[in-house]
């Protein structure tokens, strides 16, 4: 699953023109996280089509993108399974650079889960534990 990072001027209306911009082309946007760092505002999105976002945020001035690699990881939807797949992670030392969850059901949450790249194949082996 490829996860778009996209880091935009901090101010009103930047998810905005994010969000229409790729809603125009028939990109849907499946998760979305949004922060503010160093007065930029990053936004990391999960869509059905990474490849166009990409294209389509890269032909916005003032707006870069990059793709990178997550890991979609489903847990049993109660309380406490985080917390266990985090210190799972956290116990072989993995750095996570970015959580969040991309869908929720009845029985399960699915997160997706960015590790540093060092760590990627780790988290890999671990959750097939």
């Amino acid at each position: 699953m490829k996860e778009i990072t996209v880091v935009a001027p901090n101010k009103v209306g930047s998810l905005a023109k994010i969000a229409e911009s790729l809603g125009g082309v028939g990109v849907n946007i499946e998760a979305v996280s949004a922060y503010e760092k160093n007065n930029k505002a990053v936004f990391r999105f999960i869509t059905n089509d990474a490849s166009t976002a990409l294209k389509q945020i890269s032909k916005m001035p003032e707006f870069t993108a990059t793709e990178e690699d997550v890991i979609l990881i489903k847990l049993t939807n109660r309380p406490g399974e985080l917390g266990k797949l985090t210190r799972k992670l956290a116990n072989r030392l993995v750095n996570l650079e970015s959580v969040y969850i991309v869908s929720r059901e009845k029985d399960y949450t699915e997160v997706a889960v960015k590790p540093s790249k060092e760590d990627f194949e780790k988290v890999k082996e671990i959750i097939k534990k």
